[in-house]
């Protein structure tokens, strides 16, 4: 078996293995794109669609129903309605496979495009990890590889801190230590609600975002936790983990002082 990475769906419908030096990339809305950045050895593709209790083996049925060139087939303990098909492509061939599986209230669409002829190995080991996770069930808290819908979170409240920085005090804002006071003072104004969640949370956000650049060693991962889905920073070596909501909106919550400076420094 692989030695890879986990990957857990927004929502947490389901989660898969999938090989280590495979990232995530931006794909259509409800699909998710992984493959080797480095050595392209195919796209995988996966997509989730949720409903009734049987709904997972009635998709499978109606796609071997509906498309002629596919057949039952079974992968780890899925059973899927395989086809392919070949395509050109600048030149080159390519065949991409398509696999519909469902366990329970959940049908999977999964397809790998490779070369003409090359081996489809690997997406058949992802496709045998694939787990439905169960709606009410209490599953142990997961850090896993960032997720792209993290990544957007993070970029975005980044350049919330950023923007509003340089338009409310006309200052820089490179995204260095010394661009902590500048936050602070956004702070102190008083601007911002005490109950404005998503703000507060940004400039946690930003905080690990400096301290990222500025540590070597810290790395961004996606906390799953019962219903909460949300970036924390790592430490590759220690295995520790920074949470960024509990570094000003736990606190401006609690009714307690924020001040970035010394919260920085304690992380440092």
């Amino acid at each position: 078996m692989m030695q890879g990475k986990k990957f857990i769906s927004p929502g947490a419908w389901f989660s898969m293995s999938y090989p280590a030096d495979w990232n995530e990339f931006e794909d259509g809305e409800g699909s998710f794109l992984f493959y080797n950045p480095d050595e392209w050895t195919g796209n995988f593709r996966i997509s989730a669609y949720k409903g009734n209790t049987t709904y997972g083996k009635e998709v499978v049925r109606q796609e071997l129903k509906e498309n002629a060139s596919a057949t039952l087939v079974k992968v780890g303990t899925l059973e899927c309605a395989y086809s392919k098909e070949m395509f050109e492509e600048e030149d080159t061939y390519f065949t991409s496979h398509l696999w519909i599986a469902g366990a329970g209230d959940i049908a999977f669409e999964c397809s790998f495009t490779v070369r003409k002829g090359e081996p489809i190995a690997q997406a058949e080991e992802v496709i045998s990890s694939l787990e439905v996770r169960r709606e009410g069930m209490k599953y142990p808290t997961e850090i896993i590889p960032v997720r792209l819908s993290e990544i957007y979170q993070i970029n975005e409240a980044f350049e919330w801190v950023m923007n509003t920085v340089k338009e409310q005090l006309k200052k820089d804002f490179q995204g260095m230590e010394e661009d902590i006071p500048g936050m602070q003072e956004v702070i102190d104004s008083g601007v911002i609600g005490p109950k404005k969640k998503e703000v507060w949370l940004s400039f946690g956000i930003a905080l690990c975002v400096i301290l990222a650049n500025e540590v070597d060693g810290l790395q961004w991962m996606t906390l799953i936790d019962g219903n909460r889905e949300a970036p924390v920073l790592q430490n590759s070596t220690t295995g520790e983990c920074i949470d960024p909501m509990k570094l000003v909106w736990s606190k401006v919550k609690a009714g307690e002082p924020c001040n970035l400076a010394e919260t920085y420094k304690n992380l440092l």
